[in-house]
């Protein structure tokens, strides 16, 4: 599981049935620190995040799982809006 941010969201009109009212967002992987580490990704929101949260992804088939019993056509999901990150009981 990653840390990201969401950056933007993807709006498309033809997609697979399996994904109709499913909020796909672009979210840039992130280190605890904030720093960006690595290309940005499409991601399948499950838990309402928006623009500019701290978020938390899963990727591979780990990430079908919050829409059971649904098979959904996807690699990388949402899985919670990360309220603080700290380390070492630092806040970052």
């Amino acid at each position: 599981m990653t840390l990201g941010r969401v950056v933007g969201c993807v709006w498309a009109t033809m997609k697979s049935p399996a994904l109709e009212a499913q909020r796909m967002l672009i979210v840039q992987p992130i280190r605890p620190d904030g720093t960006a580490a690595g290309k940005r990704l499409i991601c399948l929101d499950a838990v309402g995040a928006g623009a500019g949260e701290t978020v938390y992804f899963c990727g591979g088939k780990e990430a079908s799982f919050p829409f059971k019993p649904a098979e959904m056509p996807v690699d990388r999901t949402i899985v919670a809006i990360v309220d603080e990150v700290s380390m070492g009981g630092a806040v970052c």
